[in-house]
């Protein structure tokens, strides 16, 4: 059995002596300091935490973090996190993956992961390009996206990660930037909640898509991001503007809120357990509405591996454990004379 016991660690604690490599200015080393400086503050042990990855930028993350950690295959990062998990589901498992890795050879994983509820944290880094592979448009490139393979521009239309992941059933879903304070709360409610946590990471590359997001993460851009809090009003641009619900046409809107009257206004109070509006606070087209950001869905379920784990209980309940009784059963069969030989 782990050792469970709250401890208190340092940020230092949790980082390698390997030298951090990611292009100078790339997002990943936001996302990495925001994540040594949240695990002192959930208490965890080192010995107890695994990191997982796939392929790409974002997957060098086990080296960088003084735990066990497992750099696996393309897409694959769920598959093993499953086993791990499953083998002993005490561990406290997190998936680090990127948009090409999670959502293109790896959206079936992904989407079983998230279905099955495994209790772990996904972190899906979405630069909106394949980095490592020298700037190609991933699944999330927007159409337009000019690259080494779409020069003339992407005619794709992208997969929405939050979306994807309320589509495949996921229990908590929600979004945040690399570079921005609320980061860390975030990755904390991530681990607070019991069951597969998808966390979609806005990370910028500064080589191949530079800026992509900065029409909502500049500063000057601050007042077009909706961070939301359950149970409090949907308010951005510094309160003067909110969102309600058009109860006839079933979608959101934005209104002006005059002298911070937002229950004049009709704003909606965030509720993270409501699906419907998370589909539409995931699917509002950015520009008209601001960007939602934080926990934007949270309903928990049972978990993946405490059901399985209970089934083997109840499957071995009362029975002595009989390896030979096991291989002779079923379509088996055995020699009794000596074989003819020619």
């Amino acid at each position: 059995m782990n050792d469970l016991t709250p401890i208190k660690t340092t940020a230092k604690d949790w980082a390698t002596d390997q030298e951090v490599r990611w292009c100078p200015g790339c997002g990943d080393y936001a996302v990495l300091k925001a994540v040594q400086r949240t695990m002192p503050e959930l208490g965890v042990r080192p010995e107890n935490v695994v990191f997982v990855s796939g392929i790409g930028c974002s997957s060098r993350f086990p080296y960088y973090m003084e735990t066990y950690g497992f750099h696996t295959i393309h897409g694959r990062a769920p598959t093993f996190a499953t086993g791990i998990k499953l083998a002993n589901p005490e561990l406290d498992v997190w998936i680090i993956t990127g948009d090409g890795d999670a959502l293109s050879i790896g959206g079936n994983h992904t989407m079983h992961i998230l279905r099955r509820n495994l209790d772990c944290q996904i972190l899906l880094f979405n630069n909106e390009i394949y980095g490592l592979t020298k700037g190609q448009y991933s699944p999330t490139s927007r159409v337009g996206t000019r690259s080494p393979s779409t020069p003339f521009g992407s005619v794709d239309r992208p997969v929405s990660p939050c979306a994807f992941a309320l589509g495949s059933g996921a229990r908590f879903v929600a979004r945040a930037i690399d570079v921005n304070k609320y980061l860390p709360d975030v990755l904390k409610a991530a681990h607070r909640h019991k069951g597969a946590s998808f966390v979609e990471i806005f990370q910028n590359c500064i080589v191949y898509n530079d800026d992509v997001f900065a029409p909502f993460t500049a500063k000057e851009h601050a007042g077009k991001q909706l961070w939301l809090e359950a149970g409090k009003p949907m308010l951005f641009a510094g309160g003067e503007r909110g969102l309600t619900l058009d109860r006839e046409a079933l979608r959101l809107s934005v209104v002006d809120v005059e002298g911070g009257d937002w229950h004049g206004a009709n704003v909606l109070l965030h509720d993270p357990s409501n699906k419907s509006v998370a589909h539409m606070l995931v699917e509002m087209p950015f520009g008209p509405f601001p960007m939602a950001l934080g926990v934007l869905y949270e309903d928990p379920a049972p978990t993946f591996e405490s059901a399985v784990v209970r089934q083997n209980r109840e499957a071995s309940a009362g029975k002595k454990a009989d390896l030979q009784k096991l291989v002779g059963k079923g379509q088996s069969w055995e020699v009794t004379k000596e074989p003819h030989v020619i």
